[in-house]
């Protein structure tokens, strides 16, 4: 399973050592303690919206930015977990198919199921 919490700290603590800037000054820029900021960056805990802004502020880095690298992982990630999926499972349907009645079709002659769609298709 793909962990925003990870991606989001993974993506925090590049941020960070691309500025070569520690853990402690970070929290303090933040107003966050060392050990909360650790656990989010090492994704065990989840960062509130207003934390993050926090910590986007004392990165001096825009959380779009940082919300733009946490999508580009996650659509990565989504792709990695694809590919491990055997062929079978990416071509099995994810719903049964169910044929829709020629239009002026007596509903009364018709499966539950061809009628429930025909009424939906309406």
């Amino acid at each position: 399973m793909i962990l925003l919490r990870r991606l989001l700290g993974d993506v925090l603590r590049r941020q960070r050592q691309r500025q070569g800037r520690t853990l402690r000054e970070v929290s303090a820029a933040a107003r966050v303690s060392l050990g909360y900021l650790s656990e989010v960056e090492r994704g065990q805990k989840e960062a509130s919206s207003e934390l993050l802004s926090a910590i986007c502020d004392a990165l001096d880095v825009r959380m779009s930015e940082v919300m733009r690298e946490v999508s580009d992982e996650l659509s990565l990630a989504e792709l990695a977990a694809m590919a491990t999926l055997s062929e079978g499972e990416l071509l099995r349907p994810v719903l049964e198919p169910v044929p829709l009645p020629a239009p002026g079709t007596d509903r009364a002659n018709m499966s539950p199921k061809a009628a429930a769609m025909d009424v939906v298709a309406a």
